[in-house]
């Protein structure tokens, strides 16, 4: 299997970049910075590593990279400075996003393409009518005037829902809603369910980076994880928080 991951350099991107190559997946990785990559060299006949800002490659140039691969993976986000917050490209997440998937219809594969977009739990699912308080959304109202980066994440899963949809004829898409991000040295016990079970705004969970990664290479080689979670919008919680399991994955199993 050959897998794309865009901003394989950041903070989960290395940890998913690490997690298929574990499972024996080859990976075209596009990073700014090489030198921010772990070591990978044991892997270096799996491994293609890509220099370039996605956003500055060309139309061609992405679909080439694109070509051959059975998924594609976005773990891209605005750096927590001012200028990654306030700063340009404001659309960093949505732009990627809509030239990914471009770019995967202009190679015209036989095969539908996965596409897996990590996201936040603070993004609704629409197709859900998920219940929000109005303390809730006038919190949210707020944070979209004042951070960017959550109007970014809600355009780039919003394009997938409306724009891709369920039957587009070269895609089929997952985002991936964790809760507030934790750094974690191995993977553990997490809970997938279809909504959130709390507040990302009044009563946050967690999430850990390495588990995140865990399930976004459980969608993109298992099939039964993919055939359950296609064309949805699962949240992704740390086990232990208190919330009702809908789904419990160990740790990894390869």
């Amino acid at each position: 299997m050959k897998v794309l991951v865009a901003g394989a350099s950041g903070a989960t991107g290395r940890l998913l970049t690490a997690e298929l190559l574990r499972r024996g997946c080859n990976v075209v990785a596009i990073v700014r910075s090489p030198d921010s990559l772990p070591d990978f060299s044991q892997f270096r006949e799996q491994l293609t590593i890509v220099r370039a800002a996605i956003l500055d490659l060309s139309e061609v140039e992405l679909a080439r990279h694109v070509a051959g691969c059975d998924a594609a993976a976005s773990c891209l986000g605005h750096n927590l400075s001012l200028q990654g917050i306030y700063g340009r490209p404001r659309r960093l997440v949505t732009d990627a996003t809509r030239r990914l998937c471009n770019a995967i219809r202009a190679n015209h594969a036989k095969t539908r393409t996965k596409f897996v977009l990590m996201n936040t739990a603070g993004n609704r699912n629409r197709d859900l009518a998920e219940p929000i308080s109005w303390g809730e959304r006038a919190a949210l109202g707020l944070i979209r005037l004042l951070v960017p980066p959550h109007s970014d994440n809600e355009q780039a899963a919003e394009y997938l829902r409306s724009c891709v949809g369920r039957a587009d004829s070269r895609i089929e898409w997952v985002v991936v809603r964790p809760d507030t991000l934790t750094d974690a040295a191995v993977v553990s016990d997490y809970t997938v369910h279809a909504s959130p079970t709390r507040s990302a705004i009044f009563n946050a969970g967690q999430t850990s980076r390495v588990n995140v990664a865990h399930f976004m290479a459980e969608l993109i080689t298992d099939e039964r994880v993919w055939n359950e979670w296609k064309g949805r919008m699962p949240v992704i919680y740390d086990a232990g928080g208190g919330v009702a399991a809908a789904l419990v994955l160990p740790p990894a199993r390869r």
